[in-house]
């Protein structure tokens, strides 16, 4: 009983012998002994008690009671630290569990005391650890313990080494950033970390500004702008900066004082040229909040008369309007609540006051408009003529851009019209400042327009003395300042002053002196004034003028002076010709002819040539003809291809004309060659035509024949063929024309040429029989297939070419080079045909060789296929009928004598027709073929 009594719990007495802990040796009470080690715990604390200074068995034990109470684990905590003060990963574990285990209660709770007094214990030795001063800063900041807080920060700034303030400073920011932190406190503070590091001071700036310290805050932002070596930390340029204490000038006037603002944002709008529209309008709002108006309507002035930019122009231009528009609205309104309290109406006044001014400058000029205090009308008037000088300001803008622009400068003429005093100025201003050789435009045109002012109210003395001024400036052209002494010309001939232009152009011509050229030469820089005697547009309107005003003998020395500087054009060429021969000196005008035919080369001499042998032609005809034909050959002696054939045909019609047929069929037939390819065709029409006029139709078979072989290319071969047959169709040589086709058909593909097939079809269904249609069947097939064979074999470089078309000489080219031969290719053709004869043929609706009865058409038809010859080719029905169905041909009687010999070869053919017909022994393709070549 006694054991069972001293093992029992008491819990009355914690010092007795009987509740001291097994352990640990320690008398507990009753209620705390769940706080300490359970038998679970034994081994723990054995190895514990045989080293108590191992971190390594305390960080064990710890871990190893992860579920345990957070009291009991606070208690083994308590002992390892207490065992280990120095260890910094037992503190920070500790630390941090008790942080966790704080969050969520009230600030007012018992429990933060408990936390702060541990992390004041633990930077005991732990104070040179920056992640535990941080834990316990943060700590008292979420507790709102201002002055705590604040001491607190200080000796971890203290205590910690330099490098490690930048991590207290952190969070010490914001501490000083929270609502219910004093401004001074902050302000303190922040000074303080400037001088730890004045690179944040734009953070700084910005904390003053959002505390409404206005004052300090310009200040420190002027001190930065004034810093040569600053550096943003936030990436703002030092127009930003600027912006922002322009801004923050103008806003707070009131509250801001001791700086210039007018110089500081002066300085601005010198230093940044970019943007000064912002800068201006800041400038001008100071003044408006200071109550200074006519200060700031001074100020908007400067503005719009000083930007060189339309963007910063809009801007200021805007600000100024609407300050104007403000003005008046509020000085309206007052007008109004005096008109409440009994006073005068404005429109009363204006009815009892009929010289009441209306405009601007009237109230200008009224002397007593200072003294009114209802100065509405002055304020409107004011902003109406803000309004009408608008364009007149963009337009000075845009001069201020480029001074030297000749365009802009007209523009703002025109803006003053019906205002001539105010045009002179612009004018002279224009013509001082612009400088010719920077000129945008043709600054001769404003010398020009300045002496047509004058001349269109009637001062012509002043005009000449402007022209006088005008051709002494260095222009960059010679044409500006031939088009100054053209001008001025003009306006003497306008007011009848003849002699005063010729002697203009006279002295304009002159060639500057020896002395005079020596002097530039000396200086090394030429004027335009000297090159102006080689001028082509002063020369062309002088020699017009001396014809139009002069004699005969004056424009003639000024066209030999032409001649003689080498200015002379095609055209003046011509020009003098045509004049010499209006006064009927056609030798002399030949000679300028010839003068200008030396001078000028192709294609500018082409006019001359045509003009020159035309006029010698119809002034001697056949007289001179042998001059005429050397003229002529000497033309056609560097003529290139494509001028060739005017001068070709006018030399055939000169020999139509007055020599002789067979010289102008020569002509022809040279300028069948020398003519470009795609003109050959239309000369050889011209050339059978004439032939056919002088030696009649045999003569032309020559000049087709030499077409066809040699003359022209391979495109206009077919169309010459056609032309050949239909003349050799129309003399009766129908086995003639027939032979030209055949000819022709080897180049003929028939998917695309369709004209020439179907020029052979009629021919053969109005002249030839059943065989020769079949012929040209055959012969069609066989090129369709040669060109479809080419279509597969040939190269690819070939069928890449243009559309894909070639010749047939290529084309046999090609397939010579690929190893097919032409010859195979029509044997296969032909043994493919003989495979489809025995399926017989149809009629075509020729009368037939044969004799067939009236009476018994499918008799005779079963006939004629029994005695078919079987090495004839044989017609498919399909193509039968695409070419010849429906086509009934009728014989038509020609007399003999038409075909000559002929008619007797022919007569015999149909005989053996129709003997073969009658023996039903037809003749095959082959051999039908070599007597009609033979008959040709």
């Amino acid at each position: 009983m006694a054991r069972e009594r001293r093992a029992s719990p008491c819990c009355c007495c914690c010092c007795c012998d009987r509740h001291r802990h097994p352990a640990l040796g320690l008398r507990l009470p009753g209620m705390m002994q769940n706080l300490y080690p359970s038998q679970e715990d034994l081994f723990y604390e054995e190895e514990i008690l045989r080293n108590p200074y191992s971190l390594k068995l305390w960080w064990r034990y710890i871990k190893a009671r992860s579920d345990a109470p957070a009291k009991k684990r606070h208690v083994l905590y308590e002992r390892a630290v207490r065992a280990l003060p120095g260890s910094y990963k037992l503190w920070h574990a500790y630390l941090k569990e008790k942080v966790d285990g704080v969050r969520g209660l009230s600030l007012e709770h018992p429990s933060y005391e408990v936390l702060n007094n541990t992390f004041e214990r633990a930077l005991v030795t732990m104070h040179k650890m920056p992640r535990l001063w941080i834990m316990y800063l943060q700590t008292l900041t979420q507790q709102k313990v201002l002055t705590r807080t604040r001491r607190t920060f200080d000796r971890a700034l203290c205590a910690l080494a330099v490098t490690q303030h930048d991590r207290i400073w952190e969070i010490y920011l914001k501490f000083v950033s929270q609502d219910g932190v004093p401004i001074e406190t902050s302000l303190r503070v922040y000074r303080r970390f400037l001088k730890y590091d004045p690179t944040h001071v734009e953070d700084f700036i910005e904390f003053l500004q959002s505390s409404e310290l206005w004052q300090e805050a310009a200040e420190r932002l002027a001190k930065v702008l004034n810093d040569e070596n600053f550096f943003s930390r936030k990436g703002k340029t030092r127009h930003e900066l600027w912006l922002s204490l322009c801004q923050l000038l103008t806003t707070h006037t009131k509250e801001v004082s001791g700086l210039q603002v007018d110089a500081i944002i002066r300085g601005g709008i010198r230093r940044f040229t970019n943007e000064v529209g912002r800068l201006w309008t800041s400038l001008a709002d100071y003044y408006i909040r200071c109550g200074l108006f006519e200060k700031a309507r001074d100020v908007f002035e400067e503005g719009v008369a000083s930007v060189v930019t339309v963007r910063d122009f809009s801007i200021v231009f805007d600000a100024y309007s609407q300050f104007e528009e403000s003005i008046l609205a509020a000085k309206m309104e007052q007008s109004s609540l005096e008109n409440d309290d009994g006073q005068v109406v404005e429109e009363e006044e204006a009815e009892l006051d009929p010289h009441r001014p209306t405009t601007f400058e009237e109230w200008i000029k009224k002397p007593f408009w200072l003294n009114e205090e209802n100065d509405v009308d002055l304020r409107l008037a004011r902003l109406e003529n803000l309004m009408d000088r608008r364009p007149e300001l963009v337009s000075s803008v845009r001069l201020r851009q480029n001074p030297h622009d000749v365009h802009e400068w007209h523009k703002r003429v025109k803006l003053f019209a019906g205002n001539p005093t105010k045009q002179v100025l612009t004018y002279t201003e224009a013509v001082r400042t612009v400088d010719a050789m920077k000129s945008v435009g043709k600054p001769h045109t404003l010398w020009v327009a300045f002496a047509k002012l004058y001349e269109s109210h009637a001062d012509v003395v002043n005009a000449r003395v402007i022209f006088e001024k005008a051709v002494m400036v260095n222009y960059k052209a010679v044409d500006d300042l031939a088009s100054v002494w053209c001008e001025w010309a003009e306006m003497e001939l306008r007011h009848k002053n003849f002699k005063g232009a010729l002697d203009l152009m006279q002295r304009a011509t002159a060639e500057p002196s020896a002395a005079v050229k020596r002097k530039v030469a000396e200086i090394g820089e030429e004027p335009v004034q000297l090159k102006l005697h080689k001028s082509l547009k002063l020369w062309s309107f002088y020699v017009d003028l001396e014809e139009s005003l002069g004699t005969l003998d004056s424009t003639r020395k000024i066209y030999e002076r032409m001649f003689d500087l080498k200015i002379m054009t095609p055209q003046i060429v011509l020009n003098y010709a045509a004049l010499l021969e209006e006064h009927k000196f056609f030798e002399d005008a030949f000679k300028v002819y010839e003068r200008g035919v030396q001078v000028f080369k192709y294609p500018h001499v082409r006019l001359i040539w045509s003009m020159y042998l035309d006029k010698f032609v119809g002034r001697y005809g056949g007289k001179k003809l042998e001059r005429a034909r050397d003229l002529f050959e000497q033309a056609l002696k560097e003529v290139p291809e494509a001028d060739a054939r005017p001068l070709y045909l006018q030399y055939a019609k000169l020999e139509e004309e007055h020599g002789l047929a067979r010289h102008a069929l020569a002509v022809y037939e040279r300028a069948t060659k020398a003519v470009p390819d795609n003109e050959k065709l239309g000369i050889y029409d011209i050339y059978i035509a004439r032939a056919t006029v002088f030696f009649g139709l045999p003569r032309t078979r020559q000049i087709y024949e030499h077409a066809i072989e040699a003359g022209l290319p391979d495109k206009d071969v077919k169309t010459m063929c056609i032309k050949y047959a239909e003349l050799e169709r129309s003399l009766g040589e129908i086995d003639r024309a027939r032979a030209i086709y055949v000819h022709a058909s080897q180049s003929a593909d028939p998917r695309s040429d369709t004209e020439f097939w179907s020029k052979w079809n009629e021919f053969e269904v109005q002249h030839g029989n059943e065989d020769t249609f079949r012929e040209m069947l055959r012969i069609k097939r066989s090129v369709s297939a040669s060109y479809s064979q080419m279509h597969f074999i040939l190269p690819e470089y070939l069928m890449q070419q243009g559309t894909g078309k070639v010749s047939m000489e290529e084309a046999v080219d090609a397939l010579a080079g690929a190893g097919v031969s032409r010859d195979d290719g029509m044997a296969a053709l032909e043994r493919q045909m003989a495979s489809s004869a025995s399926e017989g043929m149809r009629s075509l609706g020729f009368v037939s060789a044969g004799v067939h009865s009236q009476g018994e058409p499918e008799a005779g038809l079963e006939r004629g296929r029994a005695n078919a010859n079987d090495e004839e080719i044989g017609l498919e029905d399909d193509e039968e009928e695409e070419e010849g169905a429906g086509v009934d041909v009728a014989e038509k009687f020609v007399p003999d004598s038409v075909f000559g010999n002929l008619a007797k070869v022919r007569n015999e053919e149909d005989q053996n027709s129709k003997r073969d017909s009658a023996e039903a022994e037809p003749l095959g393709a082959k051999e039908r073929f070599k007597r009609q070549k033979t008959v040709a």
